[in-house]
C-alpha cells in the first residue's frame, strides 16, 4: 500500500482542517463566558465542552498517535474531555459538564491553539494516509459538534427566562429572512417506482462507517411529499386534539405525551389564542413563519401526526432513493438562516432535501449486511448505539454544507426533540 499522498490533497485536507476549526470559534463569537457554561438539558453539553472535546478528538486520535515527541497540553484532559469512548479510557458523567469551571474558558482556547498548531505541523511533516484519513474524521467529526453547539445553545436561550437571540432576524433579508412563502402551494407526492435498488455509500472520498456497505434492497412503488410538513399544519394538528388523542400515538409516544405533558412541539408558547415559536433569532409569532417547516418535534410526534394526516413517514432508504443525484443545495448552515424557510419552489418534484429539519424515517437505527466498525477506540462513534433509535435524514439548518450527503445516517432516540428535526409524509 502507498505511504504518499499528492501535494494537492495534502493541501486540501490541512485547509479542510483549517477553515472548520475557525468556522467553530465564528459560532461561539455572540456567546458570553456565562452562555457558554450552561448545560439545560440532558442531551445538551456546554459550548465550552463542545470547543475542548473538538480539540481532545485531534489530540487524542492523531496526535498523539502520530506526532512524535507530542505532548499533551494537560494530563487530565484526556479523561475529563472523552465523551464515551470506554476502550480509550473513564470519562466523567455527561449531566456534570455544566460543572467544569475549571478549566476555564481562555485555557480551553489555548488548549485549541495548542493542537491547531501541533496538527498543522502534523500535516507538513507526516502527510501519511491515516493521518490525513483521520484529520477528515475529525474534521467531520467537530462539524457535528458545531450543529450540536448552536442546538444546545438553543435550547440553553430557551430555558432563560430572558429568552435572549443568539443573532438577531435580519427582517431586511427578504429571501430568506422570511419564513412565508405567498400562494404557499397544497402538499403534493411524487411518485416512485422502487424496484431492486443499491444503497449506502459507493463514491469517492469520506463517508462514516455506518453509510456501508453498500447493498440491495427492494422497494414497492412509493410516494414522498414534494415538501415538508409546515407549521401551519402541524398546528391544525394540535387544533384537532392531536395531543389528546390517544389513538393517533404508539404506545410509547402516548406513554411519553402523557408523562411529559407535551401539547405542542418544543419551543411553542401559547400567547392568547396564538401561538409563539422561539428560535435562534428569537421568538416569533407563528403567523410570521407559518409556511416554514415544523421542527422540533420528537419521531413519536411525527409518526403520530403521519397518521392524522392519513399518511406514513418514509424508509431511511425511500429517502436515499429520492435524494439521490440531487444537488446538495438548501437551507443549510452556510445560508446562516439558522431556522427552517419555506419551500420556494415544490411544485412537481422533491423539494428541502437538504437542510431546513433533519427528516425521521420509519427506519430503525441498524448496521448494514456485512458491516464492520472501525478498528479500535474509533470503533464506538456509530456501532454501539445501534439500538433503540431512528434513522434521519437530510441535514438541517445548522448542519454545514460540507458534512452532508444522501447516504448520511442521522439517528436519534424516538422521543429526542431538541434537534432541528421536522417530519416528510410519505404514502403507499
Amino acid at each position: 500500500m502507498s505511504t504518499t499522498v499528492s501535494p494537492e490533497l495534502q493541501s486540501e485536507v490541512a485547509q479542510r482542517f483549517r477553515s472548520v476549526r475557525q468556522r467553530t470559534l465564528a459560532l461561539c463569537k455572540p456567546l458570553t463566558p456565562e452562555d457558554m457554561m450552561v448545560q439545560s438539558c440532558a442531551e445538551a453539553s456546554p459550548a465550552k465542552w463542545h470547543l475542548a472535546h473538538t480539540a481532545w478528538f485531534f489530540e487524542s486520535f492523531i496526535l498523539r498517535e502520530f506526532l512524535p515527541g507530542y505532548k499533551l497540553f494537560n494530563a487530565d484532559f484526556p479523561w475529563l474531555f472523552n465523551s464515551y469512548y470506554r476502550s480509550f479510557g473513564e470519562f466523567p458523567e455527561k449531566r456534570l459538564r455544566s460543572s467544569f469551571s475549571r478549566p476555564g474558558l481562555d485555557e480551553v482556547l489555548r488548549y485549541r491553539s495548542h493542537v491547531d498548531e501541533k496538527m498543522e505541523r502534523l500535516l507538513e511533516v507526516n502527510p501519511e494516509p491515516e493521518v490525513l484519513k483521520r484529520t477528515e474524521l475529525g474534521a467531520n467529526h467537530e462539524e457535528q459538534h458545531q450543529e450540536l453547539l448552536l442546538t444546545d445553545i438553543l435550547h440553553a436561550f430557551y430555558t432563560n427566562p430572558l429568552r435572549p437571540a443568539y443573532l438577531k432576524e435580519d427582517r431586511g433579508d427578504t429571501s430568506t429572512g422570511s419564513g412565508q412563502a405567498p400562494g404557499h402551494p397544497a402538499e403534493g407526492f411524487v411518485e416512485f417506482a422502487g424496484g431492486l435498488v443499491d444503497v449506502g455509500f459507493a463514491e469517492d472520498g469520506f463517508c462514516y462507517d455506518n453509510e456501508m456497505p453498500r447493498h440491495r434492497i427492494w422497494l414497492e412503488p412509493f410516494a414522498l411529499a414534494d415538501r415538508l410538513v409546515t407549521n401551519a399544519e402541524f398546528a391544525a394538528f394540535i387544533a384537532d386534539g392531536g395531543y389528546q388523542r390517544s389513538e393517533l400515538w404508539l404506545s410509547a409516544g402516548w406513554d411519553t405525551v402523557e408523562q411529559n405533558r407535551w401539547r405542542a412541539p418544543l419551543y411553542w408558547n401559547e400567547d392568547g389564542k396564538s401561538w409563539k415559536l422561539f428560535t435562534l433569532r428569537g421568538e416569533m409569532p407563528l403567523g410570521e413563519i407559518e409556511t416554514a417547516p415544523v421542527s422540533q418535534v420528537s419521531y413519536l410526534e411525527a409518526d403520530a401526526y403521519a397518521r392524522w394526516a392519513g399518511k406514513r413517514l418514509s424508509t431511511e432508504f425511500e429517502w436515499e432513493v429520492a435524494a439521490t443525484g440531487h444537488p446538495i443545495d438548501g437551507n443549510l448552515l452556510d445560508a446562516d438562516l439558522l431556522r427552517p424557510a419555506a419551500a420556494t419552489d415544490s411544485v412537481g418534484k422533491v423539494s428541502q432535501l437538504w437542510g431546513d429539519c433533519w427528516e425521521w424515517t420509519a427506519s430503525a437505527y441498524l448496521g448494514y449486511p456485512g458491516f464492520q466498525p472501525l478498528e479500535g477506540s474509533l470503533g464506538e462513534y456509530n456501532g454501539k448505539f445501534m439500538s433503540g433509535q431512528m434513522v434521519l435524514r437530510g441535514g438541517s439548518c445548522a448542519t454545514p454544507k460540507s458534512h452532508i450527503r444522501s447516504t448520511y445516517r442521522n439517528f436519534f432516540q424516538p422521543e429526542t426533540r431538541w434537534q432541528f428535526s421536522g417530519i416528510r409524509l410519505a404514502e403507499k
